[in-house]
């Protein structure tokens, strides 16, 4: 039964739903991530807007909070699971070395029969143009293929993603260029959700201090949960706040993380800015790349013909114009016509050694010549013999193997042997 490319997939990934959902190794972290999200808004709902719908009922503005809540939590969830969820722009590794980056050493030694060993040499890295500058990418050994710009391998997902940016743990994937919107998304809709959550229980609070005409101490002795939950997203907010700043700064800049630190230590130009509106542009208003993995396709489906380097028994067969079996029976044929060529001239030797002798020799003339041209006979069997050996070599160079004329040899020797026996 043939296999789905996600079921022999090289990467670290881990896939469910029979490949339609792919994460990153660590996508047990996510469920951190979930609760860290979906635990604080139950006991918002439930101790807070809650009573915040009683407090405001005529005009059902509480109603509204309780609805906002729901409904922008899910939107959360959404963004994260559209992050931590898809192909971050995963390119397919290769399973061989570019065709174009075969080369072939003069300096190799050359094995038998006079062939030359191919053998691959390659520069690690080569120029690309972007926006007129000349960009140096990188040789990936793993995946063996030349980088695009802004592309990294990595080590966790143990794969090249495009627009490389980092991995996240908290959403358990890489971020690249397939996901990077929607994690920033994500990002600065958690904020929001922390700055919502933080406003309202600090609202819930006013409503206590007003109601029962007390201190602050005394509204939160009241609602502890509002304390809790204040605190809660005062810390997270540090964090995606935080976070969120951080990536308008990359995308008015149109860096990457990954750029951001390895620029700033090697003093490079960013090539790749095209001016603050146009970098918001590129990143929110263009069309998302489909991906270059169909991870439910069959793997004969995706497996393509792979170029090899010339082989011994190819090069032959080239030469040969014909296909191998032909070429096969031709050399077969060859080996027997030398077999043939070397009994008539043992045929040769014997009948001049006669004539040699002269009338002293016993007449045994056409005794000697049927025992000779009786091995002759035995030719068929050689042939099968020769026809086993050649089948039985790969190395693609059809010689006649050395059982065959060992054979061919014992033949003469008997028949030799035979001749003189009328001479004794």
């Amino acid at each position: 039964m043939a296999k789905r490319v996600f079921e022999v997939w090289k990467g670290s990934n881990k896939f469910i739903l029979g490949g339609r959902l792919i994460f990153g190794p660590d996508a047990r972290s996510l469920i951190v991530t979930l609760l860290l999200i979906i635990v604080p808004i139950i006991i918002f709902c439930v101790f807070v807007a809650r009573h915040l719908r009683l407090e405001f009922k005529p005009d059902n503005v509480g109603y509204v909070i309780l609805v906002m809540a729901i409904i922008f939590t899910i939107y959360v969830l959404v963004l994260l699971s559209l992050t931590s969820a898809r192909d971050p722009g995963i390119i397919p590794r290769n399973s061989h070395p570019p065709e174009e980056v075969f080369r072939y050493d003069s300096s190799v030694s050359v094995e038998d029969g006079g062939r030359q060993t191919p053998s691959l040499n390659f520069p690690r890295t080569k120029e690309v143009i972007v926006n007129g500058i000349p960009v140096r990418v990188k040789y990936c050994d793993t995946c063996m293929l030349y980088r695009p710009p802004r592309c990294s391998h990595c080590s966790i997902c143990n794969n090249c993603v495009e627009r490389f940016d980092h991995h996240c743990p908290w959403v358990g994937q890489c971020i690249g260029l397939r996901n990077y919107r929607y994690f920033f998304m994500f990002v600065s809709s958690s904020t929001l959700l922390c700055i919502y959550v933080f406003s309202m229980s600090a609202l819930y609070i006013k409503v206590l201090m007003d109601d029962y005409q007390g201190t602050v101490w005394k509204a939160m002795k009241e609602s502890p949960a509002s304390v809790i939950l204040m605190v809660y997203s005062f810390i997270s907010l540090w964090f995606v706040g935080g976070l969120t700043g951080f990536h308008l700064y990359l995308i008015g800049t149109n860096q990457t993380t990954y750029e951001n630190f390895r620029y700033r230590a090697d003093n490079r130009i960013n090539v790749y800015d095209l001016g603050c509106f146009d970098n918001f542009l590129e990143v929110f208003c263009t069309k998302i790349k489909p991906s270059k993995n169909n991870f439910r396709a069959f793997v004969q489906d995706e497996v393509q013909q792979k170029p090899t380097l010339p082989s011994t028994q190819e090069t032959d067969v080239e030469d040969s114009g014909g296909d191998p079996r032909s070429k096969v029976e031709d050399d077969l044929d060859i080996g027997e016509d030398l077999l043939k060529i070397s009994q008539r001239r043992n045929i040769e030797e014997i009948d001049g050694d006669i004539c040699s002798r002269g009338s002293n020799g016993p007449p045994h003339n056409i005794s000697e010549m049927d025992s000779v041209l009786s091995s002759d006979h035995r030719a068929p069997t050689i042939r099968s013999d020769t026809r086993h050996s050649s089948w039985g070599r790969r190395s693609g160079s059809w010689e006649i193997a050395p059982e065959v004329l060992a054979n061919s040899t014992v033949t003469e020797s008997r028949t030799y042997s035979t001749s003189k026996e009328p001479h004794q």
